[in-house]
């Protein structure tokens, strides 16, 4: 008879006590929360676990009653919620969670003044809880403080009520909510279910109220479409809270069979696509609904709606922040002065890389034989980038997943370069990616295709969002951060390989090598959609990022490409072309000119050049296999591009 979620769970303690985003992974302080919940089902059975779990999420407690996991980013905040609702279930006493709860209530999402084409018809005056300290105020933060502080008895408090408006205010009025905007340059977003999960959690109690019943529906379609374990699992343990129709209802039976049936399944992955600590609690927790939903709140009085006015305070300027540097004091800021200098001198000094040469290859589709292609172009570049021998790691470009669109790097163009490196002998391939906007990795990777081409060659897929976080000097420091957090994975690559597609990009320009390098910091660290990058300066972030980590290898994928409104909601675009180089800004810079974009005028390239992060200048650009000439597209540009270019001549 195989295990049950709940024995799964409970064999996989890490070495520390608590578990893991994955097995073998330390203490992370969601995974650990949720196994907490699950595991209390049988407190006798599992009293050892239940106890070292505990103990291994005060190891992470903070003075000022905030928990954040002390191996990370210390701006990120938003586990002091699921602390505060895990202890508060397991009956703490007061003394324990009135100090969590204080510090809860005093977490602040910033407010800020948006533009209407971005805003839409969302109150953004409205006040809620943002992933990290001085950032902004998301979906899924705010329905876990409101669901936390009203399972500890303060549903009432102003800041609570406050929280729930801005949750009615989110959700779709067609079914469910993404991570907080609705509309971006005049068109609407879609919803995503994980954060229509949390905020029907936090809901509870909201009677007739049209968006909670479109979220309800929207998720029983979701259900319907999707094997995926950790969606399923969500999808059920916030239905039911809201079972009072008969399509709910009868939604929650067939639901159970779907875990069960992903559970098997999953059980057979290894190659990182399998089902870990955490999934394995969701999966304990859905199953266990009938008898037991640790999320069902006990008193679930009547919240406002969302025609009730918002916030009254002023919102706060259009501007990047700033906060987020760890030093403080005179000493501190000294101290940063100081690298800042030291670190301007060494920019200033910066080499280039070893060569600037990129090469164009034609390809025809995707069914060619694209490895012996990439092969060819490979050669041109080996003697900078030896892998005989050593772990390369993969970044695709995985962002979200609709079937019509190609949004993403081509599964088969991943697969085929894996085939590369592997007949080069390299002694691991890796695969790895953090998406900006979907926290649910692996439903990316199975729904898209990619999950097929990394079992089929046997190659491992690391979740950046979920890894552990590597704290490194920010090389660059235009966004005002003194550190970054990166991957452990993407950190310790010997040969580091960013695969981008082709696409234009509505606030950058373009979306290449560079803007790729986003998803390889931990969604842990900044949560999603990331926006805090975007807001610290979209150039700014991605040249940070790049001096910081550079990859040692730039591959685009060209053979379709997406035009107009990208990196989402864009067309498909036919170019049949494949881009390859060591300098990634010429990659990049390349790539634009296949777009008929002018590279000059991308404040990105122009701020990277400026940096020197590679050559941006066609003159300076040695061009290998076909012309640019002959392969170039007039693409359809961005909507309100204008806006965010550097004016011609400039």
């Amino acid at each position: 008879m195989a295990p049950s979620p709940l024995e799964l769970l409970a064999d996989a303690v890490s070495a520390d006590g608590g578990f893991g985003y994955h097995r073998g992974q330390p203490t992370h302080l969601e995974p650990t929360c949720l196994g907490l919940l699950a595991l209390a089902a049988e407190p006798e059975r599992f009293a050892p676990q239940l106890s070292a779990a505990l103990e291994a999420i005060r190891q992470h407690a903070q003075p000022d009653g905030s928990y954040r996991l002390t191996r990370g980013r210390q701006q990120a905040v938003w586990p002091t919620a699921l602390v505060l609702f895990t202890r508060g279930l397991l009956n703490h006493s007061a003394a324990e969670i009135q100090p969590i709860a204080n510090k809860l209530l005093g977490i602040e999402g910033k407010v800020v003044r948006l533009e209407t084409s971005d805003a839409g018809d969302i109150d953004a005056g409205l006040l809620g809880w943002p992933w990290a300290e001085d950032t902004f105020s998301w979906v899924e933060p705010t329905a876990w403080a409101c669901l936390a502080l009203r399972a500890v008895g303060l549903g009432e408090h102003p800041r609570v009520q406050e929280g729930l408006r801005l949750l009615l205010d989110r959700a779709f009025d067609h079914g469910g909510a993404n991570y907080g905007s609705r509309m971006i340059l005049g068109k609407q977003t879609e919803p995503i279910p994980g954060s229509t999960c949390a905020l029907l959690l936090a809901l509870q109690g909201v009677k007739d109220n049209t968006r909670i019943e479109a979220a309800k529906g929207y998720l029983r379609v979701v259900a319907n479409q999707t094997n995926d374990l950790e969606t399923l699992a969500w999808v059920k343990l916030a239905l039911s809270v809201h079972a009072d129709d008969t399509a709910t209802l009868d939604a929650l039976p067939l639901l159970e069979g779907k875990i069960t049936g992903s559970l098997a399944f999953e059980a057979g992955q290894t190659n990182g696509l399998g089902a870990g600590p955490f999934r394995h609690a969701l999966a304990a927790l859905a199953l266990n609904t009938a008898s037991r939903n640790p999320f069902r709140l006990a008193d679930t009085p009547a919240v406002a709606t969302h025609a009730v006015v918002g916030s009254t305070r002023e919102p706060a300027k259009d501007e990047p922040v700033r906060a987020g540097s760890e030093a403080s004091g005179f000493l501190g800021k000294l101290k940063a002065g100081v690298q800042n200098f030291l670190l301007r001198g060494t920019a200033a000094i910066r080499p280039l890389p070893v060569t600037s040469a990129v090469h164009i290859a034609r390809a025809e589709s995707y069914d060619v034989s694209l490895t012996d292609l990439l092969q060819t172009q490979f050669a041109h570049f080996r003697q900078f980038v030896p892998v005989a021998g050593k772990r390369v790691v993969l970044k695709p470009n995985l962002v979200e997943f609709h079937r019509d669109r190609v949004i993403n790097t081509h599964p088969k163009f991943v697969g085929a370069v894996i085939d590369l490196f592997q007949r080069e002998g390299a002694a691991e391939v890796v695969v790895a990616e953090g998406p900006g906007h979907w926290r649910n990795a692996q439903f990316l990777v199975s729904e898209s295709g990619l999950g097929d081409e990394l079992r089929a060659r046997g190659v491992r897929f690391v979740d950046v969002n979920h890894d552990e976080p590597v704290k490194v000097t920010n090389v660059g420091r235009t966004t005002g951060l003194e550190f970054l957090y990166l991957s452990k994975t993407i950190a310790e690559a010997e040969v580091f390989v960013s695969l981008p597609k082709l696409k234009t990009h509505h606030w950058a320009g373009a979306t290449l090598s560079l803007k790729n390098l986003f998803g390889i910091l931990p969604g842990i660290c900044y949560g999603w959609p990331k926006n805090e990058l975007h807001w610290r300066g979209i150039p700014n972030s991605i040249v940070d990022i790049a001096l910081t980590h550079t990859p040692h290898l730039a591959i685009i994928d060209g053979v379709v490409g997406m035009e107009g409104d990208g990196p989402l909601a864009g067309n498909a675009k036919y170019v049949g072309a494949v881009v390859m180089g060591l300098d990634p800004l010429a990659v990049d810079a390349t790539g634009c000119r296949l777009m008929s974009l002018p590279p000059e005028r991308l404040p990105t390239l122009r701020l990277a050049e400026q940096k020197r992060l590679g050559v941006l200048k066609e003159e300076l650009i040695p061009q290998l296999g076909e012309p640019i000439a002959s392969m170039a597209q007039a693409f359809e540009m961005p909507p309100e591009i204008e806006k965010q270019l550097v004016p011609s001549g400039k």
